[in-house]
């Protein structure tokens, strides 16, 4: 019998025990529906409403990447009826070990059309409504509003604020999560959703309550720079899910006084934590309690004046507030030189002495580098540097080497040409340029520019 006979009984005679869910609505579950969550209905907590609530949700999942794939696959097995899925960007084969809606095949196709394509073939019954760009302070509001529950599955902390937002604006729960490396997290903000204002031990928090501040800009790197274990993010993408399920089959998505009375639970911060060098004790999961709404929060404490027109004109400025790092350049141009350029001088030897400085991790150094480059990890460097201006020590001790002309040249480079800048700039502070004596020279664009312009051959990462 096929799905599109939902009301027609199995058996001649008998009544289908498909016909006999429905949701007080007229909405019965069809014989195909009944057969596919039958597992699910028999979980204990989730029953016949439950399933027939999931049917009836509509969840947005922004970002199809490693969390959004994950978390999208058993959000559509779950069977929940309506979901949209937000994002930008192409399949990469460098998503693939990790972003498992995706396939060679797709590579080049809009990640939003790929995973749906992966969704669909997995279960056809939901219907999948694709955002093929970013969400952005103009559209979130729009986007959003037509979803009862919001999965955030991005990757940088000024897009997590700015979803935070408009959730609280518009009274809808969010399930946030971040990977980066061997570590993830996971919490549920702003569920059950109260209106903004309301401040009281038991309304749950907003993401701002949680994170008043971004973390600082140096310490914010994408999994492009730092790396990711397929597996980790794949688990903070599953729990969301989890989460999300729960919430629409128990209805805590809908404002209530009930449903604020049934959510018993202190918020909590799930972090998990995957040790690739321990033989022993692979994996870790540690929960921190949060506390509820914060009366002075900026998004939705007592005296808030946070708008959906204000958002959608410009306020806040959230690239602003988390101080996102821009490609724009405060070195002058005598202190930066292209890759091929420094390449070309060195070939022709005016500049036979120098100390060349490469500010990429171990792990992007260990695939190749330029010859006579000595490794100091950016992050190493900046804790080395804060010292040594604490303590007022030398800053010739920062150098990895100390060649025997003390004024000769300093280049660096790192992986696209933002880390070098700065370190050109640290090293200035200490001195290192020996009052302008010693040329402290970034070089443009970093690795990659070296790839593109000197050795198309090396192995940029």
């Amino acid at each position: 019998m096929g799905e599109n006979m939902g009301n027609q009984p199995r058996h001649s005679g008998a009544t289908a025990a498909a016909d006999l869910v429905h949701d007080g609505c007229g909405r019965r579950l069809s014989d195909g529906e009944f057969d596919r969550y039958s597992r699910q209905m028999i979980v204990p907590g989730m029953g016949k409403e439950g399933q027939l609530r999931l049917i009836n949700s509509r969840l947005l999942i922004i970002g199809a990447g490693g969390l959004g794939c994950p978390a999208g696959q058993y959000i559509a097995g779950a069977g929940v009826g309506t979901i949209g899925i937000v994002d930008s960007d192409v399949v990469e084969t460098s998503n693939l070990h990790r972003q498992v809606g995706h396939a060679t095949a797709r590579i080049g196709m809009k990640k939003v059309d790929s995973l749906i394509t992966h969704l669909r073939g997995l279960n056809p019954l939901p219907t999948y409504i694709p955002h093929p760009f970013h969400i952005t302070s103009s559209n979130a509001a729009d986007i959003i509003s037509q979803y009862d529950l919001v999965m955030d599955c991005t990757d940088n902390p000024a897009t997590r604020y700015l979803i935070s937002d408009i959730c609280v604006l518009l009274c809808k729960p969010l399930v946030s999560a971040a990977s980066v490396q061997k570590s993830g997290q996971l919490i549920v903000l702003n569920c059950p959703p109260a209106p903004q204002g309301l401040v009281d031990g038991k309304y749950p928090p907003c993401y701002r309550c949680c994170f008043r501040k971004p973390p600082p800009a140096g310490s914010m790197i994408s999994c492009g720079e730092a790396g990711i274990m397929g597996p980790v993010v794949g688990m903070m993408g599953v729990a969301q899910a989890g989460e999300a399920i729960k919430i629409l089959a128990s209805a805590l998505h809908v404002p209530s006084q009930d449903s604020l009375e049934r959510n018993l639970l202190q918020p909590t911060l799930l972090i998990y934590t995957y040790d690739l060098e321990s033989a022993v004790g692979p994996y870790s999961f540690r929960a921190l309690k949060m506390g509820g709404r914060k009366k002075n929060c900026f998004a939705c404490g007592e005296n808030s004046t946070l708008t959906l027109s204000g958002i959608k004109a410009g306020s806040p400025n959230y690239e602003q507030f988390c101080s996102v790092p821009t490609s724009s350049c405060k070195l002058p141009p005598e202190e930066r030189i292209t890759a091929a350029a420094y390449h070309e001088a060195r070939e022709r030897g005016e500049i036979p002495e120098h100390i060349l400085i490469d500010t990429r991790e171990k792990e992007h150094f260990s695939f190749g580098s330029i010859e006579g480059a000595v490794n100091v990890p950016f992050g190493k460097f900046l804790m080395r540097a804060a010292v040594l201006k604490r303590d007022g020590g030398s800053g010739s001790d920062i150098l990895p080497t100390k060649p025997a002309n003390v004024d000769a040249p300093i280049f660096v480079v790192c992986r696209r040409g933002l880390d070098s800048q700065e370190a050109v700039e640290k090293l200035k502070e200490l001195g290192v340029d020996n009052g302008g004596r010693r040329k402290v020279i970034d070089i443009m664009g970093g690795m990659k520019a070296w790839k593109e312009e000197v050795d198309p051959t090396f192995p940029f990462i």
